[in-house]
Order: structure tokens, then sequence, then C-alpha cells
């Protein structure tokens, strides 16, 4: 079953992330340029990623909002 999608902005820092369900302890793993999952350490689970230099990625985003969907990650 998907979580809710948490997603939240920092723009002085330029950091998109992105929660599923409550944030929690996890680590982080580059897994392509200024991309990062948040996984957790006992069961390998994805909980959330982020992105850094959001902007360079996304340059015509303007307005980041809490969406109604669920969705499940997971990494190879």
């Amino acid at each position: 079953m998907g979580k809710e999608i948490r997603m939240t902005y920092d723009e002085q820092g330029d950091i998109l992330d992105v929660s599923l369900g409550e944030p929690e302890e996890a680590i982080s793993r580059e897994v392509e340029d200024d991309f990062f999952l948040r996984i957790k350490l006992d069961t390998e689970e994805v909980v959330g990623f982020s992105i850094i230099n959001f902007r360079k990625w996304f340059k015509d985003a303007k307005d980041i909002k809490i969406l109604p969907v669920k969705a499940e990650l997971a990494h190879s």
C-alpha cells in the first residue's frame, strides 16, 4: 500500500526533499548526480529522496505542492 507523499523545498539550499509517509531515520545514497535516495538501514526500504540543485534540473517549476497521490518506491 502506498504512503502519503510529503514534499518540502529549501529555497536557500535549492533542495527538494520528498518523504514517503512520516520522515524517519535513514541513510542517503547518491544514485545519480544530485539525486539521493533515503533508505532505512534495517529493511533497505526507500523512505524518500532528495534532489539538490533542484532549479538546475527543473528550471520551469514554479510552485511545489503536496499532491493527493500515493507512491511506493524501491531501489535496485
